[in-house]
C-alpha cells in the first residue's frame, strides 16, 4: 500500500470518528435539552391548554416523553457501540471472512453477508424493541399486544422480508458486479421501480398480512366522507377501518397506496375518540396532503437523494481506502460488492443526520399548508379540536424544547398549530 493510500485511509477513519462522535454528542445533547425542558414545564398546564387539558393528563405526557427519551439516548449509545464494533473492532471483517470459509465466494455468499447482517442487527435490537412494547407502552397504558402477535408479527416480518428484500439485494449486487461503470444508474433504477411497485401491493397484499382491513359501516359516516372527498375532488378506491387497536391504543387515520391503489384506512381507535366533523377535518387535512402534490414532491425527493446516493455509492465501491478505513480488507480476487453496500448504508446516515433540520421544516411547512385546506374544506374548529383530542389521547407533551423541535419534528408542536387554526380551542 503506498503512501497516498494509507493517507486517505487514515483520513477516512478519522473522519468517519469525528462524524461518529458528533452525531452521537447532538443526538445526546438535544435529547438531554428535551428532557430538561420537559420536566421543567410539567408542574403547569400552558395557558393556552389550562381549560382544555386537566394537569393529570399534561404531567402524563411528560412522564411519556421522559421515558421515551431516555430510552432513546440508550439506544443511540447502543447503536454507536454496535457500528464501531461491526466496523474499527472487525465485526464485519469476521462475518464475510466466516461466510467465505463456509459458503464460498460468489453472488449467493454475497446475498448471505447482507441477510446475516441484517439478522443480527434485529436481533441485537430485540431486548430493546420488547423492552418498548412491554414496558414503556404497557406502563402508560398504550399497548394491547399479546406476545403471541408481537412474535407473529416478527416472524411475518422477517419472512416479508426475505422475500421482498432478497430478491432486490441479489438484483443489485448483481449489477455491481456485472453491469460495468454505470451499474449505479441501473441499480437506481431498479430500486425505484420496486418501491414504486411496493406502494401499490402494500395496501391489498402486505398491509393485510399484519391486519384486518373491513370496509367502513358507519353509513352516515361514509356519506359524509364521501361528500367531503367529492367535494375535494379525490377519488380513493375504498373506505376502510384497521384494528389498530390489537396493537395500541393510538389513533391515527392515513391514505396509503399509489395511483388506482389509493385508499383511506382509520384507525378504529380513532373512530372511537372522534366525533364525525372532527373526522371530516382530520381526513380534510390529509386530502390537503394530496391536493399540495406533498407526497409526489417526496416521492421525487427521494428519487434524486437516492440517485445521488447510488452515484457516491458507485464511486466509493472502487476506492480500497473506503474498506479499509473501516476495519474491513476487501478482496483482489472476487467482488466487494455486499461489504460496500453494508459498509455504505451504515455510514451515511451519520452524515445526513445533519440535515435533519432542513427535512423536518420542510415537512412541518406540508402540515401547515394541509391545516389550511382542512380549514377550508372543514370545520376549523373540529380540526383544532380533533387535534388536541389527539394529543391528549397519544401522550404528546405540550412543552417541547423548540431546539429539539426545530431539528426533529416533522409536525408543528400543538402550540403553534393550534394557533393558526380557527379558534379558541374549547374544550371537548
Amino acid at each position: 500500500m503506498n503512501v497516498v493510500s494509507i493517507s486517505a485511509e487514515l483520513l477516512w477513519t478519522a473522519t468517519f470518528c469525528v462524524v461518529l462522535l458528533a452525531s452521537l454528542l447532538t443526538r445526546l445533547w438535544l435529547a438531554s435539552r428535551q428532557m430538561r425542558h420537559v420536566a421543567a414545564h410539567r408542574h403547569e398546564v400552558p395557558a393556552p391548554f389550562d381549560r382544555t387539558v386537566d394537569l393529570a393528563a399534561h404531567q402524563k405526557a411528560a412522564r411519556y416523553t421522559l421515558a421515551k427519551t431516555r430510552l432513546g439516548m440508550l439506544e443511540m449509545a447502543l447503536g454507536s457501540a454496535i457500528l464501531v464494533g461491526w466496523t474499527l473492532l472487525g465485526g464485519l471483517q469476521a462475518l464475510q471472512q466466516t461466510l467465505l470459509a463456509w459458503m464460498g465466494a460468489g453472488l449467493h455468499q454475497q446475498v448471505a453477508l447482507v441477510a446475516a447482517f441484517v439478522l443480527i442487527g434485529a436481533l441485537i435490537d430485540l431486548p430493546l424493541a420488547w423492552y418498548r412494547t412491554f414496558r414503556l407502552e404497557e406502563r402508560f397504558g398504550f399497548n394491547r399486544m399479546t406476545w403471541r402477535l408481537w412474535l407473529a408479527d416478527g416472524i411475518k416480518g422477517l419472512l416479508l422480508g426475505a422475500v421482498i428484500g432478497l430478491p432486490i439485494v441479489a438484483l443489485v449486487l448483481w449489477l455491481m458486479d456485472s453491469a460495468g461503470p454505470l451499474w449505479w444508474l441501473l441499480a437506481w433504477m431498479a430500486w425505484m421501480g420496486f418501491n414504486l411497485l411496493l406502494l401499490v401491493l402494500y395496501p391489498s397484499v402486505i398491509a393485510p398480512l399484519f391486519n384486518r382491513f373491513e370496509p367502513l359501516e358507519d353509513t352516515t359516516l361514509r356519506q359524509r366522507v364521501e361528500a367531503l372527498m367529492a367535494r375535494c375532488g379525490f377519488s380513493a378506491k375504498g373506505l376502510y377501518v384497521m384494528d389498530g387497536s390489537k396493537r395500541s391504543a393510538h389513533a391515527n387515520a392515513y391514505f396509503t397506496g399509489f395511483g388506482p391503489a389509493k385508499r383511506v384506512v382509520f384507525f378504529d381507535t380513532l373512530l372511537q375518540q372522534l366525533t364525525p366533523s372532527e373526522i371530516d377535518a382530520v381526513l380534510a387535512h390529509e386530502l390537503g396532503h394530496f391536493k399540495h402534490r406533498h407526497i409526489v414532491q417526496r416521492i421525487v425527493l427521494s428519487f434524486g437523494v437516492s440517485l445521488f446516493g447510488f452515484a457516491l455509492l458507485g464511486w466509493a465501491a472502487q476506492q480500497p481506502w473506503f474498506y479499509t478505513g473501516l476495519g474491513v480488507t476487501p478482496s483482489l480476487t472476487h467482488g466487494n460488492s455486499a461489504l460496500a453496500l453494508i459498509l455504505f448504508m451504515s455510514v451515511v446516515p451519520l452524515f445526513t443526520f445533519f440535515v435533519t433540520p432542513l427535512t423536518s421544516a420542510l415537512s412541518r411547512r406540508h402540515e401547515f399548508e394541509a391545516d389550511a385546506y382542512a380549514t377550508q374544506h372543514a370545520d376549523g374548529h373540529a380540526l383544532a379540536s380533533a387535534l388536541l383530542k389527539l394529543h391528549k389521547d397519544n401522550a404528546s407533551t405540550l412543552t417541547p424544547d423548540p431546539v429539539f423541535v426545530r431539528f426533529y419534528y416533522s409536525h408543528p408542536p400543538a402550540g403553534e398549530r393550534l394557533a393558526r387554526l380557527p379558534g379558541p380551542v374549547v374544550p371537548a
